[in-house]
Order: structure tokens, then sequence, then C-alpha cells
């Protein structure tokens, strides 16, 4: 029997849409440096400080 090739996709799937944001030389080294001291990607970095500031965030 033959074994197939199965490939998965990586993005987009799960409810997640891939985007794309301009940020600061400043602001990205500091979440690679967040990122290393917690061991989480930068991604999910990105992602829970977007889902505190949005979660707080009042509009005057």
């Amino acid at each position: 029997m033959e074994e197939k090739f199965k490939l998965k996709p990586l993005r987009g799937d799960g409810g997640y849409t891939v985007v794309s944001a301009r940020l600061t030389d400043e602001i990205v080294a500091k979440l690679d440096e967040t990122a290393g001291k917690t061991g989480m990607s930068r991604n999910k970095v990105i992602q829970l400080a977007c889902e505190y500031a949005l979660d707080r965030l009042e509009i005057i």
C-alpha cells in the first residue's frame, strides 16, 4: 500500500486570519525580548497584547 503525503494548512485555519502590520524597530525588539523571556512566539505575544489592550480600550 502506498503511503499518502498529507499536508495540513498552517495558516488561516481554526478561525485565524493572517494580518500585516508596520511596527517600529523598537517595538519589534521589545516583542522579541518578551518572547525570548517567556518562551512564547512573537506572534503569541502580539496576540495576547492586542487582546489585553482591546479588552481595556476606552474610546473617548
